[in-house]
């Protein structure tokens, strides 16, 4: 069965119009025969939109039952079973309640689509799940309910409901969108023009995205390989030298002039990877500026670098390349046209910017490609010194049997002899000498240097050319195999390194380590130059210029003069290392250790710093969190307060004495819950400053439980109160304790249905006395249970501002004050199980058990 077409209208915030526009789609598509059926959606009570329901045939929704509440949800088997053309689902990021056939109805949705049925849904762009973190940074407020964003990259169509926060702003205000208790805060909090703008953008930037990835696949899937200049890109090409920093910058500001334009950085390697003038401590630096500047950073392999740029900016739709000119002198520019005039010529649409720099003109850094050792050229001239005295005589003695061209295929085979055991330099002097010998030994007229024969001649020239191009072919040989040696060296060396960086080990002690067990080093100190201070050549070898950052092994070095090898690491920063001497190729790779070792510092310095901070975010949150919660629980006891008194103030009129008691009665209660808001909020407030003050003393459980039940006042929910006998004395402050079982009760009372009993006992356990209060409420899930206990937090609630439930926050300070402790568990058949414990008075082992809860 062929799937169905999933659309999306995506919005930046609720309130935009999305179930609105979905409903207007399915009302043009009703309309022109298609059948269209609704399968769930939300009006929220607005009239336009329920008024762009009639017409359309609703699937019924299913009910469920959880924890002693009903909920609906969609239906999707029925939807399936109905079989219409196209389905109308919002809400497509919603939770389903525990127990559905699917989590999440976007699963739900799954199941439809692969029925072959056409849906259309909604989605908020708060809800998808690449940008959730980020919408908690900006509105502070997380959302739990979240989407895969594959899932809406993968619709046919995405459609974006856009409207200008302040038009939304006032649709807000108008009671278009929620209810008019909730307006005044939506419009102080989530609905700020800020945040709506910041949720604008994102949806816009990831709508931006969706469409670009649809361009990518329609030109890879008709084969257009040109540019289509629907959005700039400026690529930049590193070559790992010091101009890298200029040319990064420059075309940084090329592509700010175009808001939107991207910028990718890329550096091309050689094939073999063996022949490379890059620079690995530059080019991490470049990188880390590229993606300091919002860029990417990529390299690729090619052995024509020119056709490897010009590849990689066609691959990302490139509009613009930035080169830099090359650094060649002139005698070289009369050989080769270079990169720069090369990739000009080939570049076609793509426009190519050549940057000027200042190392123009200064060369290249030639790569030192050794050769054979010292010891082995001096072994090659001393076998030559010695085979061919010894071959001469032994040919001559066989001259009557050996011909011409056998004496010179024997000193062919002492030259190749020569060459792999010497080198290039060996051989070419044994070929110049077996040359002069045949000469003078075997090519009449002989003892002389004459040649009478064309013929001889010619096996004589033939011979020193087949000498000379073996012996070029196995020195270059013996060099690419000690370039692969040491190359398979500095891989590994570098593997090891990039795998530290992937698997997240940024400590500096162990990468310095790693470093020096690599190179066999006696230590390896990395330096940080003080503060306000020069490096004039006499002060570079001043301890008191430099400190140590971080070091390892023995005798750590004070100053980089007293290394064996010092790698610079920007302007204040240098890496030391002591032990012996290091060979020159191996500073590539000590320059990428270098340039890790110092992300690794910052990285250290600023968790230090992230650290220190957190208090005072943490003391920010908590201020910020008392702020919302005063706008919403202060302000509503208030107004009902205000509001009666002023009623009781008018004139009597036709208020009966039923009037006025039940208005006393509301200003009381509004005044009573404030007064005990305000306690709570400063006893909070002194249990952060730690100025409580504590007078612990014996206590009897059966005593301070009713003192603390009297001060409740009457309620709906009956308290049982179960407290065996035997429980021994705890040893706590009373008012502390009663102010305990106040806040516990009264969080029992708000959570459970009307008329349930609310369960209080008591037990006791080795030293501790354990007082429990139980309700049967809908609550928290159990994994939500320790949240309870956080400032401004309610069971259940979706949002942290929701309200300032300081309760069980301060019952939780009261009860580790005394030594305590207050923890939440679930009832077995629902609710919540308050547990506090507190120390016993006097222990004693006839004690030691546990009361039935």
């Amino acid at each position: 069965m062929e799937r169905g077409q999933l659309r999306v209208y995506l919005g930046a915030a609720p309130g935009v119009g999305k179930t609105y526009a979905m409903l207007a789609e399915g009302q043009r598509r009703a309309e022109r025969g298609t059948d269209v059926v609704v399968g769930y959606v939300e009006t929220y009570g607005r009239p336009r939109t329920e008024a762009l329901l009639e017409g359309l045939e609703i699937v019924p929704r299913k009910t469920m039952d959880y924890r002693g509440a009903t909920f609906t949800e969609l239906d999707a088997d029925a939807v399936i079973a109905r079989h219409p053309q196209v389905v109308l689902i919002d809400e497509l990021a919603h939770t389903n309640v525990p127990g559905s056939a699917d989590d999440k109805r976007w699963q739900d949705v799954e199941r439809v689509l692969e029925a072959g049925i056409t849906v259309v849904s909604t989605v908020n762009v708060q809800h998808l799940e690449s940008v959730n973190d980020v919408v908690r940074q900006i509105t502070g407020v997380p959302q739990r309910e979240t989407v895969p964003d594959e899932v809406v990259r993968q619709a046919e169509q995405v459609e974006l409901v856009d409207i200008t926060p302040e038009a939304l702003r006032r649709r807000m205000a108008h009671g278009n969108i929620y209810p008019p208790e909730k307006v005044d805060a939506a419009l102080t909090h989530y609905f700020r023009a800020g945040n709506l703008t910041a949720l604008r953008e994102l949806a816009l930037l990831w709508l931006a995205d969706k469409v670009d990835d649809q361009l990518e696949r329609y030109r890879a899937d008709h084969g257009i390989s040109g540019t289509w200049e629907a959005r700039e890109r400026v690529v930049v090409a590193l070559t790992g030298g010091p101009e890298g920093d200029t040319l990064v910058r420059r075309a940084s500001r090329i592509a700010e002039r175009t808001r939107g334009a991207d910028l990718l950085a890329v550096h091309v390697t050689s094939s073999d990877g063996l022949a490379s003038a890059a620079e690995p401590a530059n080019l991490a630096r470049q990188r880390a500026l590229v993606e300091s500047l919002g860029g990417t950073y990529h390299q690729v392999m090619g052995d024509d670098i020119p056709t490897a740029l010009l590849d990689f900016a066609r691959g990302v739709n490139a509009t613009q390349l930035v080169l830099g000119a090359s650094r060649r002198g002139l005698v070289g520019q009369l050989f080769s046209r270079g990169v720069g005039v090369t990739t000009v010529a080939r570049s076609g649409p793509i426009d190519v910017h050549l940057v000027t720099h200042e190392e123009i003109g200064r060369g290249r850094r030639a790569t030192t490609r050794e050769g054979l050792t010292r010891r082995r050229r001096l072994a090659g001239f001393l076998l030559a010194a010695t085979v061919l005295p010894l071959l001469t005589p032994t040919l001559a003695a066989l001259r009557g049997r050996l011909s011409m061209p056998s004496d010179i295929l024997a000193f062919l085979i002492a030259v190749i002899g020569v060459a792999l055991v010497g080198g290039l330099y060996p051989a070419l002097a044994a070929a110049m000498a077996g040359f002069l010998l045949l000469n003078y030994y075997f090519t009449p007229p002989v003892h002389t240097f004459a040649v009478a024969d064309a013929d001889r001649l010619s096996a004589l020239v033939a011979f020193i050319l087949a000498a000379v191009a073996v012996s070029t072919v196995v020195d270059i040989a013996a060099r690419r195999t000690h370039d692969a040696a040491r190359a398979t060296a500095d891989a590994e060396a570098l593997s090891t390194l990039a795998g530290s960086v992937l698997r997240g080990e940024r400590a500096l002690d162990t990468l310095l380590e790693r470093l020096r067990r690599t190179y066999g080093l006696t230590s390896v100190t990395l330096l940080e130059r003080r503060p306000g201070t020069s490096l004039t050549p006499d002060r570079q070898r001043d301890p008191g210029r430099w400190h140590i950052a971080a070091g390892v092994g023995d005798e750590p070095c004070a100053t980089p003069d007293e290394g064996d090898a010092d790698i610079p690491v920007g302007d204040g920063l240098s890496l030391v290392l002591r032990g012996h001497p290091l060979p020159a190729a191996a500073r590539r790779v000590l320059e990428a250790y270098a340039a890790q070792a110092a992300v690794a510092l910052r990285q250290q310095r600023l968790e230090e710093q992230a650290e220190k901070a957190r208090p005072i975010a943490e003391a920010d949150h908590a201020r910020t969190a008392v702020l919302h919660a005063i706008s919403h629980d202060l302000r509503t006891p208030l107004a009902a307060a205000k509001d009666a008194v002023n009623r009781l103030a008018e004139p009597d009129g036709a208020r009966t004495e039923a009037d006025r008691a039940r208005l006393t009665a509301t200003a009381t209660g509004s005044l009573a819950r404030l007064d005990h808001l305000l306690g709570n909020l400063l006893e909070v407030s002194r249990l952060q400053a730690g100025t409580l003050g504590t007078a612990p003393q014996p206590l009897a459980v059966e005593d301070i439980v009713p003192r603390a039940l009297e001060s409740l006042g009457p309620s709906d929910h009956h308290v049982d109160i179960r407290i065996p006998d035997g429980i021994p004395e705890l040893l706590a402050d009373p008012a502390l304790v009663e102010r305990i079982l106040v806040n516990l009760v009264t969080n029992a009372r708000h959570h459970s249905p009307t008329g349930e009993r609310v369960l209080l006992t008591a037990g006791s356990h080795a030293d501790r006395v354990e007082i429990r209060v139980i309700d049967h409420g809908l609550g928290a899930h159990p994994p939500h249970h320790e949240r309870t206990l956080r400032p401004f937090q309610r069971l259940g609630a979706e949002e942290s501002h929701a309200g300032a439930e300081l309760g069980l926050t301060l019952a939780r300070g009261l009860a580790e004050e005394m030594g305590g402790t207050l923890a939440p568990g679930e009832t077995p058949d629902g609710g919540v199980t308050m547990v506090l414990s507190l120390p016993t008075a006097a222990p004693s082992a006839s004690h030691e058990r546990e009361s039935p809860a």
